[in-house]
């Protein structure tokens, strides 16, 4: 269980925190510019804890890689994050298309996206990603999920539609800072999101799936 105060390494602070440490100085190290990107985050927006940070921002760089997608689908941009992560993993033509609901944001994030080294890899869209993506008439390789949890339901089964078969999806805090183990309060509605898409996911024969304990969980998804 993690409380809600960032650690200055960009990760939420554990029981054993020298072993966090380890394993960030035993990773690949966090780029200069996003390192700026997530203490400005934090300083200027609410709940900068959000951002991926550097362990899970790592991941999804080589996962990317990995996965050698052409486009890449995100629903919540948040501070931009996690799109550069991807963006810096993905090879010569491809995108990342990705989606931000709160147009409060966009004065802070798309100057991050349009001064960094990768901005022709991303395309950054103000707007809900449930209806207005499949508008796009793209296939996608590769998703993010990891906008309003009230709404994963929806999201998921808008992302599935437009994924190729063999393709993946990444759904982010699906341990929720350990409330999956609680029953959720009636007017708990994030709550209550991320448990019925769990449990969701275990009985649909559509895909294979497995949850990574990293940060807040991360739930790996794969389209058969």
């Amino acid at each position: 269980m993690t409380n809600d105060k960032p650690a200055a390494n960009g990760q939420l602070p554990t029981v054993n925190t020298q072993l966090e440490d380890y394993i960030l100085d035993h990773s690949e190290p966090e780029p200069e510019y996003l390192y700026r990107l997530w203490r400005d985050t934090n300083v200027h927006l609410l709940r900068g804890r959000m951002a991926s940070g550097h362990l899970q921002g790592r991941l999804l760089k080589m996962l990317v890689q990995m996965i050698r997608p052409k486009n890449v689908l995100e629903v919540g941009t948040f501070s931009g994050y996690s799109a550069l992560c991807m963006a810096e993993g993905l090879e010569e033509g491809g995108k990342v298309w990705t989606y931000e609901i709160n147009d409060e944001m966009e004065d802070f994030t798309r100057p991050w996206l349009e001064n960094s080294t990768f901005s022709d890899r991303i395309v950054f869209i103000i707007g809900d990603a449930i209806t207005e993506a499949p508008k796009l008439g793209i296939q996608f390789d590769m998703a993010f999920i990891d906008g309003d949890k009230r709404t994963y339901m929806e999201t998921y089964e808008m992302v599935l539609k437009i994924l190729r078969p063999g393709g993946f999806i990444l759904a982010d805090n699906t341990l929720w800072d350990g409330h999956v183990l609680e029953t959720p309060k009636a007017a708990d509605r994030q709550t209550q999101g991320i448990e019925s898409f769990n449990d969701y996911l275990t009985r649909d024969s559509r895909v294979e799936q497995v949850i990574l304990p990293l940060r807040d969980g991360l739930t790996l998804i794969r389209k058969i």
